[in-house]
Formats: C-alpha cells, sequence, structure tokens
C-alpha cells in the first residue's frame, strides 16, 4: 500500500529480489517499504528471505499476538523479535495517518487475518486465506473503497485434480480457501448490506490467490460477471504479474505485490 506515509507490504510471500524486480516501473523499491503486516505464516505469505532485509534496515513486522512466538522460531533470527509488532483486537497505525483493524477467519490450525484499512480519505478491506465467510466480515467490509477477496478454486476443477484426498479436502473442508461461488456470495452480500444501508459500493472489486492449477480466469469472470455491480469494478489479481496501482483519487495505490501479495 503506498500512502503519503509511506509503503507498507500487507504479506511478502515472495522474497526481496523477486520483489524488486516486480517494482520496477511502479515508483517504489524494496528500500521505500517502511512496514510488513502479515496474515499469518504459510510460507506463500512470508518468505524467509526477507528476514535479513527487514533486520538490516529495522522495517517493523506487525503479526497477531498468537503468531508472534511462531514467527521468531521459524525465522531463526534472535535480531527479528526487537522488530516484531503484535496486534490484537484494537486497531493499529503500521504507518502515520494508517489504521488497521484485524480480522479473525478461520485457516488451518493458526487461522489468518483480514484486514480493514483506513487513512488518508480512504477504506479498504483485504481477506485471503479464509475457510469460510464468516458474517462479522461482511458486516466489517461496508463502506470500502477497495475490496479485496480470495477467490482461489473450482469445485470442479478441484476434485478432477491430481492432487490427494487430504489436500482436497484441507482446501475444501471449510478452514482451507474460498471456493469461486463461496466468494462470489460473499461479494454480493456484502454489496447487498451497503445498498440496503445506503452506503457506497467499492470502486474495485479485487479477486486473490486464485489456484494455477484448479482454477481458471475465464470460470472466473464467467461467474462474477453475472453481477453487474461486479463486473465494471472486477480486478483478477495475477499470480506472476503486477497489478497495477488501484486507487481512489489517486491518494492511495494498491499494487499486486506492493501490498496484497495477490495469487
Amino acid at each position: 500500500m503506498r500512502t503519503p506515509a509511506g509503503v507498507m507490504l500487507i504479506d511478502a510471500g515472495i522474497g526481496p529480489r523477486t520483489a524488486a524486480t516486480r517494482m520496477c516501473g511502479t515508483g517504489v523499491r524494496v528500500a521505500d517499504i517502511s512496514a510488513i503486516c502479515l496474515t499469518h505464516l504459510d510460507s506463500d505469505h512470508f518468505n524467509l528471505n526477507w528476514v535479513d532485509a527487514v533486520v538490516g534496515r529495522g522495517v517493523p513486522i506487525y503479526c497477531h499476538r498468537t503468531r508472534t512466538s511462531d514467527l521468531e522460531r521459524i525465522a531463526g533470527n534472535s535480531d527479528l523479535a526487537a522488530l516484531l509488532r503484535p496486534f490484537g483486537e484494537a486497531a493499529f497505525e503500521p504507518l502515520a495517518g494508517l489504521f488497521c483493524h484485524g480480522i479473525d477467519l478461520a485457516h488451518d490450525a493458526g487461522g489468518s487475518h483480514g484486514f480493514v484499512m483506513e487513512g488518508f480519505g480512504c477504506r479498504a478491506g483485504f481477506a485471503t486465506d479464509l475457510g469460510y465467510v464468516p458474517k462479522h466480515l461482511v458486516e466489517r467490509f461496508e463502506s470500502l473503497d477497495l475490496l479485496a477477496l480470495e477467490s482461489n478454486y473450482d469445485p470442479e476443477m478441484q476434485r478432477a485434480s491430481g492432487r490427494p484426498a487430504f489436500l482436497k479436502q484441507r482446501i475444501m473442508g471449510g478452514r482451507g480457501h474460498l471456493s469461486n461461488e463461496q466468494a462470489f456470495e460473499a461479494v454480493r452480500a456484502i454489496l447487498d448490506r451497503c445498498e440496503r444501508r445506503r452506503r457506497r459500493l467499492p470502486d474495485h472489486i479485487v479477486l486473490l490467490h486464485r489456484s494455477r492449477q484448479c482454477n481458471c480466469p475465464k470460470i472466473v469472470r464467467g461467474l462474477f460477471e453475472r453481477d453487474a455491480r461486479i463486473a465494471r469494478r472486477l480486478v483478477l489479481a495475477e499470480q506472476f504479474a503486477r497489478t497495477e496501482w488501484l486507487g481512489t483519487g489517486g491518494v492511495v495505490g494498491i499494487g499486486e505485490q506492493l501490498t496484497l501479495g495477490w495469487g
């Protein structure tokens, strides 16, 4: 996330060298990153190659208070502890003027966290790696300028894949990932709620974390574009290509590898 107060990453699933390549032409460099905010600790959301980079530059890492000890353990760098900033139920401020509110989500044993981020006249919601959509997520994702939500797999492709049965169950069992249909219904529920309460609809609806093996952009677009409200706002994040900056009034920019770790 690029703000007047600096740049923040939400998750850091690719290493700093790859991130530097993706950032070319964006106006942002790895050296500009002032904070990292983690949803959870799976390796595709925090790459351990960042440890030396953040320690060397003193970049704070915001992690839920229940996972900081796990992060210290897997990082294997005692100097990292001084940079960890645990968050809980209260709002926290990773950049001056940018306030983040964590949202508890079900994902595997340790859970995950979504965020509502507010500052500089903008409000963004982000949620990925959630096994189902809790009611409180729909309630919290109201009056957003940007909505970013996981749409991970197509159920038929998942069932037909060569993945082992235990992995399919993990993904589809309620604590893994959202299917396209689950994500579609969640987005519609958020928009319906906003309209009932006469709140604004988001300028952009970004779909995250699409499986390369068990999903397809054409399937995703075909489903989500059934709702005209979504169709004109839809952005599909790609795993290996940078997404252009998105924002409201040019104040806040969202870029795939710069904030959301899309893919």
